[in-house]
């Protein structure tokens, strides 16, 4: 299905994909073996037990990369457009990929670290993937506002600052209430002390993960208009 996808489509689409499954197929593995309860554990919460683990950080690290060739891409298909129309300073659309290769680099570190093993740099790792992938879907929103009516549509830009928004309003409390919480652990009841604020924080979080995929599938329809070419030059002495 994604080889049928014009374009580079398939890019964004297979980002999506393969970080949907990651989550799923961690959190299923480890709710089937007793490591989490079923109800709103953290995302690194599914992926901090063997044999969890292992498919966890593989698959996050993969994600990581599709998020870096996505974002790149996203790069050159804005500077392209812009030679044209001249919407956006070139340096706000360098700016905006240098933030998305630090939520990318974020990601690799939660991915590589675990969260019982390393959590203060897990933690750190979790706060710049957030942190700059919020800020990185908020500058595409409103570079997506320059480039319009010409390279998008209102109704795209609309639903990508929506998401933006829900995003960044959940991202605020995640933070909040994840500092609220005195002890780190996995293995969550309702009975215990700060359950709730793990409750709530583990709920502004899954919101933040699933508003950066969505935000990505948004991207298939503009990368379906652009192509990359890789050109060979032959110097002859």
């Amino acid at each position: 299905m994604l080889c049928c996808l014009p374009g580079v489509a398939f890019v964004p689409a297979l980002l999506v994909a393969w970080s949907s499954a990651a989550f799923i197929i961690s959190y299923v593995i480890a709710v089937l073996e007793g490591h989490v309860e079923p109800l709103v554990p953290y995302i690194s919460d599914t992926g901090t037990k063997p044999p969890e683990s292992g498919i966890f950080g593989f698959m996050i690290n993969i994600s990581a990369l599709l998020g870096v060739i996505t974002m790149y891409i996203r790069y050159l298909l804005i500077k392209k457009q812009n030679e044209s129309s001249h919407f956006i300073k070139p340096s706000c659309n360098i700016f905006s990929l240098s933030i998305g290769l630090m939520g990318c680099i974020g990601m690799g570190i939660v991915a590589s670290f675990q969260e019982l093993s390393v959590p203060s740099v897990h933690d750190i790792g979790a706060l710049v993937a957030f942190g700059s992938g919020v800020v990185y879907i908020t500058l595409q929103s409103i570079i997506s506002y320059k480039s319009c009516p010409r390279w998008n549509t209102y109704f795209v830009c609309h639903i990508r600052m929506a998401i933006s928004g829900i995003s960044c309003i959940a991202f605020i409390p995640m933070i909040v209430f994840a500092s609220k919480i005195s002890m780190t652990k996995i293995d969550w009841t309702p009975d215990e002390k700060d359950y709730t604020y793990h409750f709530m924080s583990a709920i502004c979080e899954w919101t933040v993960a699933f508003g950066f995929i969505f935000f990505f599938l948004t991207f298939i329809r503009d990368f379906q208009r652009f192509s990359l070419r890789i050109s060979t030059e032959i110097h002859e002495d």
